[in-house]
This record gives C-alpha cells, sequence and structure tokens, in this order.
C-alpha cells in the first residue's frame, strides 16, 4: 500500500500555511505534529506569481478570515517559506521522527521539493485538472497522494490519466483523448496501483458534515481500485475518525499552534491537544478493524462457556426413555450437548441413565 500498512492509517498533520510566514513557528509545528503521532507533518509551497495573477480574488473563506481589501496574491506571498526555510524544516522533521511533506503549487515548487529529497507527493484538490503539474509528478517515479475535492468522477479519471501516462512514459501526451483511451485500456497497471492514493475531500473551510460524503471513498475505491483516504477539512476529529473506521488508509488534517491566529485556515483548523486526541482514537480504531474473519477473538474465549448454555436433565431420566423437550432445561455454563442439537435427539430413547441436574452428552 502507498502509505502505511494495510491496518495502519497514515495520519498527515497539515501545517500548511498556519506558520503565517514564520519560519520559526512552521519548526514548532514540525515539533508539534511528531509529538502528538503524527506520521507525516505537510506544508504548503509555492511562489505567489505562479500560483494567482495579481487580479486573482481570494476564495470567500480567505476574505472571512484575512483582510478583505487584500487581493489572493498579496496574502500568499505573506505566506510562503523561501528554500532554505524548506530545508530546515526536513532536517527539523528528520531529527523528529516524522516524515517531511509540501504540496507543491507550482513546477518551480515540485523542483525544490524533489531536490530536498521528499519522499512522496501530494497534488492538492484546486490541481486536480493541472496536467503538466501531475505530469511531473508522475515522472518524478514517486508515489502520488491526490486530492479530489472539487472534483466530478470523470475528471479524477483524467487525472489519472495523466499520472498513469507520466509514471509509464517521458513523451507528452498527444492529446487528452489519447490519454484516456490509454488509461482505459488498462488503467494504468500494477505499478500505477502501487503509486497512487485518492483523498475524498470536501473543499469548504470550514467544511459542514453533510458536505464530506465519506461513502465517495468507496466510489473512488471500487470504480478506479486505489487505496483511498479523506483530507479533512470539518471542525473537531469526529470525521476523521469515522473515516479511519471506513478504512481510510490515510487521514490528512489542518492543524494549527492556535485556532485565535490570523489567516485563511486557522478557523478551520484543530489545535496540538486535538490532533494527539484524533490520532490516539484512530489508533484505537485500527485495532477494533480487526482481520475480517467471523471467529471468536482471543479474548472471548475464557467467556465462551461460562456465558453459554448447555442440556440439563430436569427430572431423572431412565435409560431407553423417548426423549421429550420438557426433560431438558437449558443453562449455564455450556456443559455437555449444545441446545441448538436439542432437535436431533426428540422422541430417540436416551442412551443412558440421567439424574436431575446431570448435563446431557
Amino acid at each position: 500500500m502507498l502509505a502505511g500498512s494495510r491496518n495502519r492509517v497514515f495520519v498527515i498533520a497539515e501545517a500548511g500555511v498556519n506558520h503565517n510566514g514564520d519560519p520559526e513557528r512552521a519548526l514548532n509545528m514540525v515539533e508539534a505534529a511528531a509529538r502528538a503521532g503524527a506520521d507525516a507533518v505537510k506544508f504548503q509551497t509555492f511562489r505567489a506569481e505562479l500560483l494567482a495573477s495579481p487580479e486573482a480574488p481570494k476564495a470567500p473563506y480567505q476574505a472571512r478570515t484575512t483582510d478583505a481589501g487584500e487581493t489572493q496574491i498579496e496574502m500568499l506571498r505573506r505566506l510562503e517559506l523561501d528554500e532554505r526555510a524548506h530545508r530546515r524544516l526536513a532536517s527539523a522533521a528528520k531529527d523528529a521522527g516524522i516524515e517531511f511533506m509540501s504540496t507543491p503549487f507550482d513546477l518551480n515548487s515540485l523542483e525544490l521539493l524533489l531536490a530536498i529529497g521528499i519522499r512522496r507527493i501530494k497534488i492538492a484538490s484546486g490541481d486536480i485538472t493541472n496536467g503538466p503539474l501531475l505530469l511531473r509528478a508522475a515522472r518524478s517515479g514517486l508515489p502520488t497522494i491526490l486530492s479530489t475535492g472539487m472534483a466530478l468522477l470523470g475528471e479524477v479519471r483524467d487525472a489519472l490519466g495523466v499520472l498513469a501516462w507520466g509514471y509509464r512514459r517521458q513523451a507528452d501526451p498527444p492529446s487528452l483523448a489519447a490519454l484516456r483511451d490509454d488509461y482505459a485500456r488498462d488503467s494504468g497497471g500494477t505499478t500505477f496501483a502501487e503509486k497512487v492514493m485518492l483523498l475524498q475531500c470536501a473543499s469548504a473551510y470550514p467544511a459542514p458534515p453533510q458536505a464530506i460524503n465519506l461513502r465517495a471513498m468507496d466510489t473512488l475505491a471500487n470504480t478506479f481500485r486505489l487505496a483511498v483516504g479523506l483530507s479533512d477539512h470539518s471542525v473537531g476529529i469526529a470525521i476523521a475518525i469515522a473515516a479511519a473506521g471506513r478504512g481510510a488508509a490515510v487521514i490528512e488534517k489542518h492543524f494549527t499552534l492556535d485556532r485565535t491566529l490570523p489567516g485563511p485556515d486557522h478557523a478551520a483548523s484543530i489545535e496540538p491537544d486535538e490532533l494527539a486526541a484524533m490520532i490516539r482514537a484512530i489508533r484505537e480504531v485500527e485495532r477494533a478493524m480487526g482481520n475480517g474473519r467471523k471467529e471468536p477473538a482471543e479474548a472471548e474465549q475464557p467467556n465462551i462457556r461460562a456465558a453459554r448454555r448447555g442440556l440439563i436433565a430436569a427430572r431423572d431420566i431412565a435409560a431407553g426413555t423417548p426423549i421429550t423437550v420438557d426433560m431438558f432445561v437449558v443453562v449455564r455454563p455450556a456443559t455437555g450437548i449444545s441446545p441448538i442439537r436439542i432437535w436431533d435427539f426428540l422422541g430417540k430413547p436416551a442412551a443412558r441413565t440421567y439424574r436431575m441436574g446431570e448435563p446431557i452428552d
């Protein structure tokens, strides 16, 4: 599986831009994510001029949580981290025993992350139609985690077509139609299945519960035969825990050192103590998932005899007496014959004499 083992959820603590452009705060977030028990801490790597035009408006949630008179590109400039900061974060994450990740929002940023030595690439929902970025990500050969917020199923399929092409070829695709035909022929192949994971996502900040659509994880898994997870923008930790119980292989959750800080994503983020509580709960869910076989657990074994019942003679029964239902009581413990077999013996002669209260064997 792309991230973690079959039974372990890979938890990404999404620092994003909640450092507010301060490298020291970003370093503190690495430490906080590691202390909370996350598997990875993830930032966002971009250059404002390559991400937005000067005329680009802010998203409504950004306008609510930052200076409404500020343009999107002005906001983005304040939130950039330079190469030195990225390298410091990667080094700090290594020292803390946590994986460093960052989402690239442009090709130059992706090249920077590849040079730093990231282990996997996370593509944001807004770039599910960014063909050049998807193609370069696949050509790196690294695993890709693709968020699918705001996307139709056909758009997810097209993005997977680009990734599948890039993992297998260095030549550029001649057309979108060619990508679609190529993907339809073999759905990317085995190597592709081992490289790509899809995250269900509701791209709203915060996302109301009715927008989350956890069942879409099933649709993505069944349609594309890929591992799936959740990029969770809901308030609190309940939905992330529920996603783990539904089989998510990855949970990504925004966190902040202080939800009252100014900035676009703080209000929709959880704080470090909540992150730790979420991860503890997810680990409990992992242990509860089990192997899928319906059989008594080891913890149940000592209770079987005490909790189940056996057939006991309700009165003395002479050998050879035809058996009737009123000759038995069904009581604990489970000694003698299981009462599920009582009908096998009705009308037949007793094989031997039984005293009242004696288990029927």
